[in-house]
Parts: structure tokens; C-alpha cells; sequence
């Protein structure tokens, strides 16, 4: 029984997230041979300024920028 965590920045519509959960669900599916009903997928969100790379906030790298079209 897979139960997969996928971390995401907020701010995604309730489409993508639903896209999200049937391709994750889909690929499990299909490399570990299980039923669909079996796996469980938690979405985590974060906030932005709480992620950096490189030592830079994720939300400096895009000047604050967190609307869905501009990712």
C-alpha cells in the first residue's frame, strides 16, 4: 500500500492538483503493478519564502512572483 508525500510551492488550482495525484497514481500503477485504490498521495505545500537554493529564498530567485502563470 504506497503512500507518496509530493512537496509543492502553494499556490497551484485545485486542477493542477488533481493532475498532480492521478500522474503520480497512474506511474505507481503501473511500475509496482498495484490498484489505484491501494496508493495514497499527500500533497505538502510550502510557502515560498520558506525554500532556498544556492542560498537564495525561491522567493527573491522570482522577485515575489507567485502566481500560477509565472513559474
Amino acid at each position: 500500500m504506497p503512500f507518496v508525500t509530493v512537496q509543492i510551492g502553494k499556490g497551484h488550482s485545485i486542477e493542477k492538483k488533481r493532475k498532480l495525484v492521478k500522474a503520480v497514481t497512474d506511474a505507481l500503477v503501473t511500475a509496482l503493478g498495484t490498484k489505484p485504490e491501494w496508493i495514497t498521495v499527500h500533497i505538502d505545500e510550502f510557502e515560498r519564502e520558506d525554500w532556498a537554493v544556492g542560498g537564495i529564498l525561491h522567493y527573491d530567485k522570482h522577485n515575489g512572483r507567485h502566481e500560477e502563470t509565472g513559474r
